[in-house]
C-alpha cells in the first residue's frame, strides 16, 4: 500500500475496502452482529477514527479489545459512556494523571472523548467483541487491519507519541520505526499489573507532553476538569 497517498481515514478505508482481509472482516462482523450481542454498537466501532482525524493525531494509545459488559464499550479504548461506572483500569489512569499534574480528576465521567478531540487516537487493536467473551473477535483479519493502521501512522512525518501499556500493547512497538515518533511504555493500568509497580510513577503523560512541546506541538490537556482561574 502506498501510504504517502493516504491523507485521511476515509482515504484509508477506501484503499483497503476491496482487499480480501477487509471483505472477510466485514462478512465476519455481519454474521456476529446478526447472531450475537456484540460491543460496541456497530455504529460506534469506528468512533476513534471519526473523533480523531488522521491529520490531527498526536498521540496513539493502544488498547486490546472493547469492554464486554452492557453499555460500556463506546468505540474508544479505555473509555466508557457518561453515567457508566469507571472500570478499574480507567480509575488507575485517572489516579496517575492526578499524581503527575497535581490536579483532581472527575471520577463521575469515564468518557474520554475530550482526549480524542485533542488528537489522542484511542485505538483498540480489535474493534469489537461478543458480549461477555473477551478476545472473542481476535481474528487474523483484525490483526491485518491494525497492522495497516499502525504502518500508516508510522509513515506520517508529524511527530507522534505511541503510548504502549502492558505486554500486549508493547508488541506493537515493532511498527514504530520512524525516528520522528516516540514510544512511551508502562505496565498496564489494570489493578493486577499496576499494583505490582511500573504504572504509578511512570510519568508517561508528562513524557508525552514534553515530547510534543519539544516538537512545537501543543500538549494534551489530560485532566478532564476545566482549568480554574486564579
Amino acid at each position: 500500500m502506498n501510504y504517502e497517498r493516504i491523507n485521511s481515514w476515509n482515504d484509508f478505508f477506501l484503499a483497503i475496502k476491496e482487499e480480501d482481509f477487509s471483505k472477510s472482516l466485514h462478512s465476519f462482523l455481519d454474521n456476529e452482529y446478526k447472531n450475537n450481542k456484540c460491543m460496541p454498537p456497530r455504529k460506534d466501532m469506528f468512533k476513534a477514527f471519526s473523533l480523531t482525524p488522521l491529520d490531527k493525531v498526536k498521540v496513539v494509545i493502544i488498547g486490546q479489545d472493547p469492554y464486554i459488559g452492557d453499555n460500556q464499550a463506546m468505540g474508544l479504548a479505555f473509555s466508557v459512556p457518561n453515567g457508566e461506572e469507571l472500570p478499574p483500569s480507567l480509575v488507575n489512569i485517572y489516579k496517575e494523571i492526578e499524581r503527575e499534574f497535581s490536579e483532581p480528576m472527575d471520577y463521575t465521567s469515564g468518557n474520554l472523548e475530550y482526549l480524542a478531540r485533542q488528537g489522542v487516537l484511542l485505538l483498540n487493536t480489535i474493534l469489537t467483541v461478543r458480549k461477555g467473551e473477551s478476545m472473542s473477535h481476535d481474528i487474523k483479519e483484525y490483526q491485518e487491519f491494525t497492522k495497516r493502521v499502525m504502518e500508516l501512522l508510522d509513515s506520517k512525518d508529524t511527530p507522534m507519541v505511541f503510548m504502549l501499556w502492558g505486554g500486549y500493547a508493547k508488541k506493537f512497538s515493532v511498527y514504530v520505526t520512524n525516528p520522528k515518533h516516540k514510544v512511551v511504555t508502562a505496565h498496564h493500568p489494570s489493578p493486577l499489573s499496576a499494583n505490582k509497580g511500573g504504572w504509578f510513577g511512570s510519568n508517561n503523560f508528562i513524557q508525552c507532553n514534553s515530547f510534543l512541546v519539544d516538537n512545537h506541538l501543543s500538549p494534551i490537556r489530560w485532566c478532564n476538569k476545566p482549568l480554574t482561574k486564579n
